[in-house]
């Protein structure tokens, strides 16, 4: 059993900043990763946001299962929580989050209006996961460079409000993790995507674990890429793949790791195919 835990110290400090911060809020728009919609959400943020507006961004989703995005979007919207599918990178969905934002603060704005309240922003704080694309995102939405991407979690390190236009003001946060995961299955997913850094995990165990999630779900796709059989042992293909790819150490012998960060990598960037973990 593959054991996955992260919680360094500024994440500590993150959580006591969106605590301090949600008073000032109105509306918390939380992104999740669209392939793993479930472990991409922070059961912190859900308890930070009581009370609040929420509207539920599922991002990537250029690189998901389409089929799955959709009973996403209907399972989020049966339980009464507004969502949209988000490519933040090539700006998909965006036509529609302006009017979503009113819809989940339409009572706010009613209650505005009522009390002679004219023309205050709706203050929005942006939350999500580590690398789940809120700088992109937030880049994207204003059309310019307002914070600093990566693609590797942690770039986001404090907060800064940035003005999206006369009705809208977004706060941008740090990615907040939860400090150990119950469930060895919501460390993996979060461990493919990139949201817990590569540095402190074995990537072939990953990539063996990714190999055997891979051929349960998704059959045919390692053939797909890299023409191995899926008969074989999970970690006779990750040398299947490390051979295929020409990652060899001295000797010819397979390099292990450098065919898992490809692996990893290339599943990370959609070239397996759209996929869904859940």
């Amino acid at each position: 059993m593959m054991q996955v835990q992260w919680y360094p110290g500024h994440m500590t400090k993150a959580r006591r900043m969106m605590q301090e911060d949600i008073k000032l809020i109105d509306l918390v728009i939380e992104l999740l990763d669209a392939r793993i919609p479930m472990s991409s959400r922070n059961p912190d943020i859900d308890e930070l946001a009581k009370g609040k507006a929420r509207l539920v961004l599922l991002n990537k989703s250029d690189l998901a299962d389409p089929a799955s995005n959709e009973r996403w979007l209907k399972y989020f919207e049966d339980k009464g929580i507004i969502a949209l599918l988000t490519d933040s990178k090539n700006r998909k969905g965006f036509n529609a989050i302006g009017k979503a934002i009113e819809e989940a603060c339409k009572e706010k704005l009613e209650r505005d209006r009522k009390r002679g309240i004219i023309g205050r922003p709706v203050r929005a704080m942006v939350a999500g996961i580590p690398n789940v694309g809120k700088s992109t995102f937030i880049n994207s939405l204003t059309k310019r460079a307002s914070t600093k991407t990566g693609n590797k979690p942690g770039v986001t390190k404090g907060k800064q409000w940035i003005k999206l236009n006369k009705s809208v003001e977004l706060l941008d946060t740090p990615g907040i993790l939860w400090p150990r995961f119950d469930d060895e299955t919501t460390g993996l997913n979060l461990a493919y995507i990139g949201s817990i850094n590569d540095e402190i995990i074995d990537s072939a165990e990953l990539a063996i674990k990714l190999i055997e999630t891979l051929k349960s779900r998704y059959a045919g796709v390692l053939y797909s890429r890299f023409e191995t059989d899926e008969s074989e042992e999970d970690t006779v293909i990750l040398e299947k793949i490390a051979l295929k790819r020409g990652c060899l150490k001295k000797g010819s012998e397979a390099d292990l790791d450098k065919a898992s960060r490809i692996l990893l990598d290339e599943f990370r960037a959609g070239k397996l195919g759209k996929i869904t973990l859940e």
